[in-house]
């Protein structure tokens, strides 16, 4: 594999942590899932200890560049694309169990040091719990992201309105395609440099014009809601877990509360503040620190067990 360090041009006025983060070098690794071709990209030294960054619905690795690669000083860091997103090839059918196979094999293939946390954001969350649920013992800990487990995931929400993800479109040019980049669900606030390079990242070139990776069948498939199939795996997580739920975002306080009573009273859940849904989107740095403390806190300490 070669270094990748090529990347969208940072928007001029993007701050220099930002500009950091974009410039650290990236690999591309691949492995095969099942027969499908599932795409991950990785930072920082092989045989470190490690972190496997897992993508919402619709969404992709790159959305966690510029948080995943400032760890990559002291970590070996992955951000995988769930088979049907980014640069990972389509399936028939997509099934969530399948896609925690897929987040297994990539930290498998990525020379990390002893067992991983896994850090995921929305539908990637409800990966994350399935993930530690079926493979407690391959994982050190899980952090889950504005995960809703008790409510319909965006997502689904929008493409049974018919507002994002029903219909395919292509645009002319890259440019023209960035500007109509929309979240599901939209927010308040947006930082307009992390929006432009997520963007950037989301398209591939088709016949006549740019069209977004992401395989829209996703969510014609799971139309019916996603909570029927994440919610089952709470009561199997028995490694550490944290919860991070947004101020602005899905996971209210009484969610977060229900989540924590099923996961026996022993998960961390920290709001941060003023952060929509999608917080690596508005408020980068206070996710990143929030990140920071409990891995380090996760380091030392010995954690609360769930009673039996």
């Amino acid at each position: 594999m070669i270094v990748r360090t090529e990347d969208p041009i940072p928007l001029p006025h993007s701050p220099a942590w930002f500009v950091r983060a974009l410039a650290v070098p990236f690999r591309d690794l691949w492995v095969d899932v099942d027969g499908c071709r599932v795409h991950a990209l990785s930072w920082g030294e092989p045989g470190r200890r490690g972190l496997v960054f897992v993508h919402g619905g619709g969404a992709h690795a790159h959305w966690w560049t510029h948080v995943a690669a400032t760890f990559a000083h002291d970590y070996r860091v992955l951000a995988v694309d769930l088979s049907g997103h980014g640069d990972s090839a389509h399936r028939a059918s997509y099934d969530l169990e399948q896609w925690t196979a897929e987040v297994v094999a990539v930290a498998d293939a990525g020379d990390i040091a002893g067992r991983p946390v896994v850090i995921g954001h929305s539908m990637g969350g409800f990966v994350t719990i399935a993930t530690a649920a079926l493979h407690a013992d391959r994982f050190d800990g899980a952090i889950v992201c504005d995960s809703p487990v008790t409510e319909p995931d965006p997502e689904i929400g929008a493409y049974n309105l018919k507002e994002a993800f029903g219909k395919r479109r292509v645009y002319p040019s890259v440019d023209e395609a960035v500007q109509r980049f929309r979240t599901v669900p939209a927010q308040d606030h947006y930082l307009d440099y992390v929006m432009d390079h997520v963007a950037r990242r989301s398209l591939e070139q088709t016949q006549g014009g740019w069209q977004w990776k992401f395989d829209h069948r996703i969510f014609a498939q799971f139309a019916g809601g996603m909570r029927s199939i994440a919610l089952p795996y709470l009561p199997g997580v028995t490694c550490r877990l944290a919860l991070l739920r947004s101020e602005c975002g899905l996971v209210t306080a009484d969610i977060g509360q229900n989540m924590y009573e099923r996961l026996g009273r022993v998960t961390p859940v920290i709001e941060i503040p003023e952060a929509g849904h999608h917080a690596m989107l508005d408020q980068p740095l206070i996710l990143l620190t929030a990140l920071r403390t409990l891995l380090a806190d996760w380091a030392h300490s010995e954690p609360y067990r769930r009673r039996a």
